[in-house]
């Protein structure tokens, strides 16, 4: 249990706030980027037939929507100024999970459990290149 420490200043106290804050204004941005990319490429490659079934081939539908949802996040970051390696690394958290599809070829988990674990993955993938990154985002 974290007590406050009367005897600590309280611009300490305040700096860890500045640290923390932009990180989860980040991730939630990081988040909602990769959701608006992964709806609106998703509705227009649906629209001109690029597609394919989740339940038919979950490796293939599951980079499709990785793509879809880092593009909209390098869109997001490009925005916000971020550095090309830092936005790089980013996307590539989205397709870090790709390591799970022979699990699902192999039979050793459903393709339900596949989706779970991949997303799981994916932000926690996503989070270690947050804090890999968090001297930039503190500056942003």
């Amino acid at each position: 249990m974290a007590t406050t420490d009367p005897a600590r200043p309280a611009q300490s106290r305040l700096g860890s706030a500045r640290v923390v804050r932009p990180l989860v204004r980040h991730y939630v941005e990081m988040v909602v980027a990769m959701t608006v990319g992964m709806t609106v490429l998703g509705v227009l490659r649906s629209s001109v037939g690029l597609t394919v079934a989740f339940a038919e081939r979950p490796g293939a539908a599951y980079l499709l929507m990785a793509t879809d949802m880092a593009i909209g996040m390098a869109v997001w970051m490009r925005v916000r100024r971020h550095p090309w390696p830092a936005t790089l690394e980013m996307c590539a958290a989205m397709y870090l999970p790709v390591a799970l599809v022979p699990l699902v070829w192999a039979g050793v988990v459903g393709s339900m459990t596949f989706m779970i674990a991949v997303h799981v993955l994916m932000l926690a993938a996503m989070l270690v290149v947050l804090l890999r990154h968090r001297h930039h985002l503190v500056r942003c």
